[in-house]
């Protein structure tokens, strides 16, 4: 039998113990437990950061992972901690949006709320919820027991208003969604919304008040230190330097618009 996956993402860093924790606390309950690190460097309380890095990565799972995302600025608040399955994979969060964008390509199956404390440790803190409530409960899945065991049934579970590309005959207005460790500007504009445009003729595109001189296949196509556009790993059209940072050369951030023209 496979030994069960639980996969961690969150705004928590490494200096500190807090991500070393969470994963000391699954493996208290669930010790066969695989644990697999998505990234601990979300923007502190970036939650729309932290939910499009968990969408960007979660189908490349084997079938069963759980998921542990806490990107929780409302920590020690009213706001509630969830659980959800999707079919394939199981996820606990704050119900604070940040499984929007998984929510968005696969509706959940059910999702509940973290009200049964037998599957939490004893003491919750106000601070470090991710380590008594969630971490515990994610492991608990891991082991085996049944989402709903965790709690009741809900509908009303938090999602974002997640920033999607405006299309129009001629011209598509998107933005800039994510900004990698190389610079690489990722937009919300996806390929497919993409092509439907150009319909094989040609395109233009402008990152900010910046013409993008072409769009390539792959970055070593543009010489070095030139802009160009791609559609990088995950199907979105990218603003990027080859061999450098295009987010530092354009001085642009998450939320720069990014418009692109049927026409040279």
């Amino acid at each position: 039998m496979a030994r069960p996956t639980v996969a961690f993402l969150s705004d928590f860093g490494t200096r500190d113990h807090y991500a070393g924790t969470l994963k000391a606390v699954v493996l208290s309950v669930c010790p066969d437990a695989t644990l697999v690190d998505i990234g601990h460097e979300i923007p502190a309380h970036d939650v729309l950061a932290g939910a499009l890095e968990l969408a960007a990565c979660y189908r490349y799972f084997p079938a069963g992972t759980v998921f542990l995302a806490v990107v929780d600025p409302g920590v020690g608040s009213a706001r509630r901690g969830i659980a959800a399955e999707t079919g394939d994979y199981r996820f606990v969060a704050p119900d604070n949006g940040v499984l929007s964008a998984v929510f968005h390509d696969t509706h959940p199956k059910r999702v509940v709320e973290l009200t049964e404390r037998k599957y939490a440790r004893p003491t919750v803190s106000r601070t470090f919820e991710g380590r008594d409530r969630f971490a515990p409960a994610a492991g608990w899945l891991a082991k085996g027991i049944a989402l709903s065991s965790l709690g009741k049934t809900i509908k009303d579970f938090r999602m974002l208003d997640l920033p999607s590309p405006k299309v129009s005959a001629d011209e598509l207005k998107g933005e800039v969604v994510r900004i990698d460790r190389f610079g690489n500007l990722i937009t919300n504009i996806d390929r497919r919304t993409f092509e439907h445009l150009a319909n094989g003729g040609a395109i233009s595109v402008k990152a900010g008040t910046q013409d993008i001189p072409r769009v390539v296949a792959t970055y070593a196509e543009a010489p070095a230190g030139e802009l160009c556009a791609l559609f990088g790993s995950t199907d979105h059209l990218e603003i990027a330097v080859n061999a450098g940072d295009a987010a530092a050369h354009l001085k642009l951030s998450r939320g720069a618009p990014v418009i692109v023209r049927r026409g040279p």
